[in-house]
């Protein structure tokens, strides 16, 4: 990734975000896995598994626990309002985040029936149905407990603001869940992108927002600060989709065309289905079919439907979303961090999330 600049900003770049987010997963770590280590037997070893801490027979493996981009934002834009001793205040509610985040991970890949993740099988694959889910269901309660037991005054509010996140999210994956059952003739471009912004959108707004509550920010402010974190969040979600079609397997860990593949209606795939396109009416009866039962090889079947995506437009559609979001998250940054020194890392978070190659 390559130097951007945005008006009223210095240069940002792809080394800085990696420094943040190593130093955030260093930071959270410890408190992650003392949280995860107080669970019972069978969901410790479910939960270590997913974080990747433990191989599947139980033995120490070297972990690929995720990018930590989530706990990062709630660490850097707390630094950003209050500076480092704000940072240092809030570590549990940065592993808070991450706990949820892992909790809907979880779930997704049950619903979904995803069957690879970080490179590794999913949880669900290894375990069962049953002990992922509630695997799940236990990261989401140590989330909660972490925050009611934290001393800081901003906890209380905090905890708050992390269980109406929950429900959004869960708001946003029914709602994900059953247009996946609908005919494509039936979903709309505007629902497609309120359902992203409840799946991903709210709980990066989420960790921005509780950033700025352990600054001892206002209520402006806080609200200002979820605002940025939710647009950052379609347009990351934006480039994600696009990734899930033209993605490198290598770099992505899921075999090449998998959302195509499960007919999930993601982004791109929506703007092209909507755009009255002759590609539009191919990309729908290829969608019609179950993915296999067209006659035709897989790699050609793939390689099809994500022609029939392009050629209606969906990628250069979600590409250009994805910019125009970035620059509403900058705005609404812009309204509660307006120096470029205090804003740099937030900046470069959301540069690293939405500029990520395919």
């Amino acid at each position: 990734m390559g130097t951007q600049t945005h008006a009223g900003a210095g240069p940002v770049d792809g080394q800085e975000a990696t420094a943040i987010l190593e130093r955030a997963r260093g930071f959270v770590d410890p408190e992650l896995r003392s949280a995860v280590d107080s669970l019972p037997g069978t969901m410790r070893r479910v939960a270590l598994y997913h974080f990747g801490w433990q191989h599947a027979d139980g033995t120490p493996a070297a972990g690929n626990a995720g990018k930590a981009i989530r706990p990062a934002l709630v660490l850097t834009a707390a630094e950003a309002l209050g500076g480092p001793a704000a940072r240092r205040a809030a570590g549990r509610a940065a592993a808070a985040v991450e706990l949820v985040h892992n909790f809907t991970l979880l779930h997704d890949d049950v619903m979904d029936r995803d069957t690879t993740r970080r490179h590794r099988p999913t949880a669900w694959t290894v375990f069962g149905d049953a002990d992922a889910i509630l695997a799940g269901d236990a990261l989401q309660a140590l989330a909660l407990r972490l925050l009611a037991q934290d001393p800081h005054p901003a906890a209380p509010a905090a905890a708050a603001l992390l269980a109406s996140c929950v429900i959004e999210l869960c708001e946003g994956q029914h709602a994900d869940t059953a247009m996946e059952q609908r005919a494509c003739a039936e979903v709309r471009l505007d629902e497609a992108l309120a359902m992203a912004e409840a799946k991903t959108g709210a709980l990066l707004g989420c960790a921005c927002a509780l950033g700025a509550l352990y600054a001892g920010a206002t209520a402006e402010e806080v609200a200002a600060m979820d605002a940025f974190g939710r647009e950052a969040g379609l347009a990351f979600q934006l480039i994600d989709d696009v990734i899930g079609i033209w993605g490198d397997p290598m770099r992505t860990g899921k075999p090449a065309g998998a959302d195509l593949a499960a007919r999930k209606k993601s982004l791109p795939v929506v703007a092209a289905l909507t755009s009255g396109t002759p590609a539009a009416a191919e990309l729908a009866r290829l969608y019609e079919v179950p993915y296999g039962r067209s006659g035709l090889a897989a790699e050609e079947e793939t390689a099809r439907t994500a022609l029939a995506v392009e050629q209606a437009g969906g990628r250069d559609w979600a590409q250009v979303q994805a910019a125009d979001r970035m620059a509403r998250a900058m705005q609404e940054l812009a309204r509660v961090v307006p120096e470029p020194e205090s804003a740099g890392g937030l900046l470069a978070l959301a540069e690293f999330v939405t500029r990520r190659s395919t």
